[in-house]
């Protein structure tokens, strides 16, 4: 089935699912750049806490963002009331084991990590000047209702938020593309995301893999799963990485994931709620170029030479006459051995051509073929 929708912006997408059997999602459209398995992977820098409540910080992330290659920058808009509540019983802490945030109230968290709401307008006009798409994450009705008033071109649906499934209707009843997070969740409730999506008559979904752990450990990625979410969900596929580096990412384009989204900030040392496992710019622009290598890479299902290896293919080894012979000399391992190029017989027929003798005269450098024996 194939349905086709005009956004707010204008732009025609389209996406394409089966009844069944493998996923066939095509590429969708994200503010005019096309995401899908025709283009290179969509990189999202994600600002999230990392400007430490300052906004010329929260402008350099973007012109970092920008300078290493990144395809679009993301922020998360809430506050600290629509998020969570001011409380202190255990329920609204970390636990104290958290590698990052140990015993931290989460309101204090959201706090500190929150984007200022007026900083939006700032940021994002910036990231439109630098050529780079801006959105976010929005954590409740009314930043919806705010992210409509700046005109976003998407949505990002957080992993935490895959179960807030009036969420999800409302973000994607806008009729723009949703980027949905699956971290700590279950084939069910992934489900349930992707229908309340679609319920609304938007099929432009993608779905993000993702470990809820800040940071992850590499083992727990489960990169396998990638095309899993795609058959079974039939939508456009992506990595959310909170590892450190960049190596899961790579390796999750060479699984289908055209989308990948990575914290970013100015520098780790600098601190920040997020910096531990955030890339640094100049990783950033190892990931947008290394990401575009591995899905050049992939090329298509062949086994065989290509055509940049025609002058190679020159230089194989074959059967050589190696010095000079005349008629009637007998083949032996002193006159004819397998050398570098290509031309003479294959190397296998020398137990073969081996005692046989010269039927013409040959100078060294002759390939050997059945003319000359």
């Amino acid at each position: 089935m194939t349905q086709q929708r005009t956004t707010q912006q204008g732009t025609t997408q389209q996406s394409t699912t089966q009844q069944s059997g493998h996923a066939s999602a095509r590429s969708i459209m994200i503010g005019g750049r096309e995401v899908g398995p025709d283009a290179v992977p969509f990189i999202i820098a994600e600002m999230s806490g990392n400007h430490d409540g300052d906004l010329d910080k929260a402008l350099a992330i973007v012109r970092v963002a920008a300078e290493a290659g990144a395809h679009a920058i993301k922020l998360q808009t809430y506050t600290a009331e629509t998020i969570t509540i001011d409380a202190d019983t255990p329920d609204f802490r970390i636990s104290s084991g958290h590698e990052l945030w140990a015993d931290r109230r989460l309101y204090d968290l959201y706090e500190e990590a929150h984007t200022p709401w007026d900083w939006h307008a700032p940021i994002f006009e910036l990231a439109g000047e630098l050529g780079l798409l801006a959105f976010s994450s929005p954590f409740d009705p009314t930043a919806v209702a705010f992210l409509e008033s700046l005109d976003v071109p998407c949505y990002k649906i957080a992993s935490s938020e895959i179960v807030d499934l009036p969420l999800i209707r409302l973000a994607a009843g806008t009729g723009k593309p949703i980027i949905i997070s699956t971290g700590m969740a279950s084939v069910g409730e992934i489900d349930a995301a992707v229908k309340a999506a679609r319920s609304t008559g938007n099929d432009q979904i993608i779905v993000l893999s993702c470990t809820a752990a800040y940071p992850a450990d590499p083992a727990d990625s489960n990169l396998r799963g990638i095309p899993v979410l795609a058959d079974t969900f039939n939508t456009l596929v992506g990595l959310s990485d909170h590892t450190m580096g960049i190596g899961a990412a790579v390796a999750a384009v060479a699984l289908g994931a055209c989308v990948i989204e990575k914290h970013v900030t100015i520098s780790r040392e600098g601190g920040g709620v997020d910096s531990a496992f955030s890339l640094e710019p100049h990783e950033l622009a190892a990931l947008v170029r290394e990401s575009e290598n591995a899905r050049a890479s992939l090329g298509r299902p062949r086994i065989g030479a290509t055509a940049s290896e025609d002058e190679g293919l020159r230089f194989r080894r074959s059967l050589f006459v190696v010095e000079d012979v005349v008629a009637g000399d007998v083949v032996t391992e002193a006159n004819v051995r397998s050398i570098r190029p290509a031309g003479g017989l294959a190397p296998d027929l020398f137990s073969v051509v081996k005692g046989r003798t010269f039927r013409t005269d040959a100078k060294k450098g002759t390939p050997l073929s059945w003319d000359v024996i």
